[in-house]
């Protein structure tokens, strides 16, 4: 089948756990020997994380969170959007970009929090609502919760 694309899969959750943690690590404008030892990983398995070669265990999963300042499930919901959006990719599309910043927003709370409050995971309604509107896949019900 010359010419022809083979359907995008699904990532695996490491894939897209590793996926966030890049991203956000990038957008902190972090280094990975910075962030590991802050997590108390070696560079290493930092690296593999992000690669989504290993598979964190719920601790390391936690403490890589928190030395980039994210509460585990901010980084959760972010990997579950992934999934979720490689799978509906029109769900990121019509989210739309002030909703996904106050995802990143929610890490970097205003009053030193974890950003887990209420008040600082404003996108919520929004996804939820998005995610309502379509046909749900087996992974999207991560996020009704």
């Amino acid at each position: 089948m010359h010419g022809s694309r083979r359907p995008a899969r699904t990532p695996l959750w490491r894939e897209a756990v590793g996926s966030a943690l890049r991203t956000e690590r990038h957008r902190r404008a972090r280094r990975l020997v910075d962030v590991a030892a802050a997590a108390g990983v070696s560079p290493q398995y930092l690296s593999e994380l992000e690669r989504g070669m290993k598979d964190p265990s719920s601790e390391m999963f936690e403490a890589v969170a928190g030395a980039l300042g994210l509460g585990p499930d901010v980084l959760a919901v972010r990997a579950a959007l992934l999934i979720s959006a490689a799978s509906r990719p029109r769900v990121l599309r019509s989210i739309g970009p002030r909703e996904l910043s106050s995802l990143s927003a929610a890490s970097t709370a205003p009053d030193g929090s974890d950003g887990t409050s209420a008040s600082s995971i404003s996108a919520a309604p929004a996804i939820s609502e998005t995610l309502a509107s379509q046909p749900a896949p087996a992974s999207a019900y991560l996020l009704a919760a």
